[in-house]
């Protein structure tokens, strides 16, 4: 006998270890981004519940996001209502464009290097650069491929290298490849199969995108001769597409029908929602 699709997706939602936090911020990346960037806490509370995450998880949550610069809270009679503060906003943007776009196509040009301070400042610019996908290659210097892509003002020295030597222990020790390729082999066999329509398929795009969105903001996209064999990158890359593009219809239909700003209905960016459709059907 199946498990009813509450069951199967709050279940699925355990296995992934999903908390409440993570799972709001994905929320707000995926459905309510590209929709104003504001959602009533009462839908907030639903969909949570839809996965199996009670609403006091989902008020302290959300209380700890605001407390956080990421939410921005307003209140409208009895209803209150959460939106993306700018710099989550334009976070949420950068995000968008590794978990929805193909890798880019570009050919390596080099290496992006930066030398890290000691003391203090240190820390603060590791978790910079770690959410800039670069690695740790020795004590002082974290490098990441160049494909042309433009950096940020980083606050320390870097600088741009090319070299004809072989890079690959130097990568190996930089990133943890192991652990990351445990992570996507998990994502394949969590999502592989998965199919839905009706009221449970906005609960499991939800799930892919937050499975999916902790590889894509990890992986450094390294060169193939730098990997190991069998990486399975392409392969949890082509799923992610083709499930979120059988889900969407359902679960943007449900999204249509119930989620409010203080406005109304949710109004969706066309343009942007067009660009990740396209984006998907590259993949």
């Amino acid at each position: 006998m199946h498990a009813p699709p509450a069951d199967r997706t709050a279940s699925l939602a355990q296995a992934l270890n999903v908390s409440a936090g993570a799972f709001i911020v994905t929320l707000y990346g995926d459905v309510v981004a590209p929709r104003g960037g504001e959602l009533w806490m009462g839908n907030i509370i639903e969909v949570c519940e839809g996965v199996g995450i009670g609403e006091s998880r989902v008020r302290t949550a959300v209380s700890r996001l605001v407390t956080g610069g990421q939410l921005v809270g307003v209140k409208e009679g009895r209803r209150s209502y959460y939106r993306l503060s700018p710099s989550a906003e334009r976070e949420f943007q950068r995000a968008a464009r590794l978990i929805y776009a193909p890798p880019r196509a570009e050919p390596l040009r080099g290496w992006h290097m930066v030398i890290l301070p000691v003391g203090e400042d240190r820390d603060p610019l590791l978790a910079r650069l770690a959410a800039l996908r670069f690695g740790l290659a020795l004590p002082h210097l974290a490098i990441r491929p160049d494909r042309g892509e433009p950096l940020p003002d980083l606050g320390a020295p870097h600088f741009r290298a090319t070299t004809e030597d072989d890079l690959t222990a130097l990568a190996a020790q930089a990133w943890d490849l192991p652990a990351l390729h445990d992570e996507m082999t998990r994502f394949l066999s969590a999502f592989d199969g998965l199919g839905a329509d009706g009221p449970e398929a906005l609960g499991l795009r939800l799930l892919l995108v937050h499975a999916f969105r902790r590889i894509a903001l990890r992986d450094p996209a390294l060169p193939l001769g730098i990997l190991p064999e069998g990486w399975p990158a392409p392969d949890a890359r082509a799923l992610f597409a083709r499930l979120y593009l059988a889900l969407s219809p359902a679960a943007d239909a449900a999204v249509a029908a119930g989620f409010k700003d203080r406005n109304g209905p949710l109004a969706v960016d066309q343009a942007r929602m067009a660009r990740r459709i396209a984006d998907l059907a590259e993949a």
